[in-house]
């Protein structure tokens, strides 16, 4: 094989392929780390190095996952920078304001334009019956969390709880920093700016933290999530080709499937980010242990909740006007929620119908504080919980609003115990994967820290042997092609 054939393949391994983009559970990015870690090592001293290093390959992961779109992401940066430094300047306070909605319009715009153009469209064309061909329109990777970013960054700036990157590179590593770039945690700017100008090192706890973080995201999402999802599959793709049980187990296999999928990104985020000596926030904290919608909420998807929080929420009025207002601004607050989620009207049900639920939880807490907290009520709110939650995963999943009503009618009009004994015979890995995920989610907070704590002091030859087990475990159920993270949608 000559030098240019060598030199070919390499150009075609690390040019934009649409069918394949690189995720943190594909080999080509363990390998591109690899070489990554040693040079940011190097330049760890040199700040502006550093920085412009860890930003050029933040870009080339983005090109990667997202092709041309690349140039967007640089762009609306460019364009919040601006307005941040402008804005910082002015005295005038509806010139200040005119500098964030300048900023957050634009960014919204062209989130909407991409993600909602054809949404719209389509449902004035139902209106008026016209005769509507979609726009061919290629959603960004990731524009969703990037976009919630940069709203951050321009709202934090003019309330003054940050100060304004002195330079446009730095602003750039910030929204762009590979680790959270394409599907969270949602960075937010007041928590992560200042970790760049401080500029510290991981420590050695931290580098094993990271590393055991890693790991739990690569089996999350490399060994259960991708197999548990080719059962589910068949059950969201043929709504009626299934018995009732056999539906029942897919919606519950999903449960469990989008919660190590997205879990499992978010632990190696962090963990990535931890041994680079960055901090992310916690994304997960066990949400399906939650015994109400509230708690859910504070468990799932914790940078996103908490952003809604700060900045749809809070300024909506929040539960500073009065007790229905309150409720309005919980479901207002979770239908945009839903709609942020993806472009059909199945999210915005699934979002109204956590709003509902948050409402209702609220407005019956009088009365559920007066029910005595044991152990048997415990069992009944935590189910009660959890067969809401995971009923409304079937809107977020199937493929269409009809396909989730088929679904959940077949589960409670085609139930039959007699495919419980040929599904165990059939399904015995997925249960067993399902029994390994489960079993772990339940365990107490206490056997998690003292599984971590073991990894920290164990010898690297322990750490090492781990590893290889779980890169053996990948190959054994790994499918044909790597599966793009769920979250990578939105």
């Amino acid at each position: 094989m000559d030098l240019s054939t060598v030199i070919g393949n390499i150009w075609e391994l690390l040019k934009y392929e649409a069918d394949r983009p690189m995720i943190f559970s594909s080999g080509l990015f363990w390998a591109l780390f690899v070489v990554f870690i040693p040079v940011y090592a190097l330049l760890k001293n040199r700040l502006w190095q550093m920085i412009l290093f860890v930003t050029a390959f933040s870009l080339y992961f983005y090109y990667k996952s997202s092709g041309i779109f690349f140039i967007l992401l640089t762009c609306t940066s460019l364009l919040d920078w601006t307005l941040s430094r402008l804005l910082v300047t002015l005295d005038v306070k509806w010139q200040r304001k005119a500098c964030v909605w300048v900023s957050v319009v634009a960014s919204l715009g062209i989130l909407g334009y991409f993600k909602y153009a054809n949404f719209f469209l389509w449902n004035w064309n139902a209106m008026v019956e016209g005769n509507f061909q979609p726009l061919d329109i290629i959603l960004p990777v990731g524009i969703s969390f990037y976009t919630f970013q940069s709203i951050s960054y321009i709202v934090d700036v003019y309330k003054g709880r940050v100060a304004p990157t002195s330079t446009w590179l730095e602003y750039l590593f910030f929204l762009s920093f590979f680790p959270a770039l394409v599907a969270g945690p949602i960075v937010r700017a007041d928590y992560f700016i200042p970790q760049i100008r401080q500029n510290r090192h991981a420590t050695t706890q931290e580098t094993f933290i990271g590393l055991w973080l890693i790991i739990l995201g690569i089996v999350k999402k490399a060994i259960i999530a991708d197999y548990i999802a080719q059962y589910n599959d068949l059950i969201f793709q043929t709504p009626t080709g299934y018995s009732g049980f056999e539906s029942l187990m897919g919606v519950i296999g999903y449960t469990m499937q989008i919660y190590c999928d997205f879990s499992g990104y978010s632990d190696m985020a962090i963990g990535i980010a931890l041994i680079m000596g960055f901090k992310l926030m916690k994304n997960f904290d066990f949400p399906y242990k939650s015994k109400n919608l509230t708690e859910f909420w504070r468990r799932w998807h914790i940078s996103l909740s908490t952003w809604l929080r700060d900045y749809l929420y809070i300024p909506l009025g929040g539960n500073r006007k009065g007790t229905i207002r309150t409720y309005v601004n919980n479901f207002l607050t979770m239908l945009i929620g839903g709609l942020w989620h993806g472009a059909a009207w199945k999210f915005v049900f699934w979002g109204a119908m956590h709003g509902v639920g948050l409402a209702v939880h609220k407005a019956c807490r009088p009365w559920l504080s007066r029910i005595p907290d044991t152990r048997w009520v415990k069992v009944v709110a935590w189910s009660v919980t959890m067969l809401y939650v995971s009923l409304l995963w079937v809107f977020f999943r199937a493929d269409s609003w009809t396909d989730s009503w088929l679904i959940i009618k077949n589960i409670f009009t085609n139930f039959s115990l007699d495919y419980v004994v040929p599904f165990v015979k059939v399904r015995y890995v997925w249960l067993i994967m399902m029994a390994v995920i489960i079993g772990a989610h339940c365990l107490p907070q206490r056997w998690h820290d003292r599984m971590l704590d073991l990894f920290i002091r164990s010898p690297w030859t322990v750490k090492l042997i781990l590893f290889i087990i779980v890169v053996q475990l990948v190959i054994e159920f790994m499918t044909e092609n790597v599966a793009p993270f769920i979250y990578f949608q939105f």
